[in-house]
């Protein structure tokens, strides 16, 4: 483990997402961001839960749904630990989501008075963007 520093994350109480949703969703963008390597062992359940503050059931919840999505793995008596970035199968709930969300997004930019061509340079921007901030962490 790096340390205990790369697990503590914020939760937003007031959120729309559970607990366990925002608990998942840290996690995932430690693991693809790299922050959090292949093989990498991860705290015990009640490591995690004692340092974010949350229920243990929680934790392991959201560990259940990262080891389902390919994210992460357990052994048996050893721990969990990460998996490789291949592996992991995008949720098609979540991804459907994802793409009517970057839909409305985009016409949105339609809405404001964009032409297709400026929404295009301002998406690509965006995305660049990400990948220049993604690559700095």
């Amino acid at each position: 483990m790096k340390g205990e520093q790369q697990y503590m994350f914020q939760l937003d109480l007031k959120s729309r997402k559970s607990i366990y949703e925002q608990v998942t969703d840290n996690l995932k963008e430690l693991i693809m961001t790299g922050r959090l390597a292949k093989g990498e062992k991860l705290p015990s359940v009640r490591e995690l839960s004692k340092a974010i503050t949350v229920n243990p059931n929680t934790v392991q919840k959201a560990y259940r749904e990262l080891e389902r999505q390919g994210y992460i793995y357990t052994t048996s008596g050893v721990g969990t630990f990460v998996a490789d970035r291949n592996s992991i199968k995008a949720d098609e709930r979540e991804l459907a989501a994802a793409k009517d969300a970057f839909d409305e997004a985009f016409r949105e930019f339609l809405f404001l008075g964009l032409s297709y061509d400026e929404a295009r340079t301002v998406a690509l921007k965006i995305i660049e963007a990400r990948r220049t901030s993604d690559d700095q962490d």
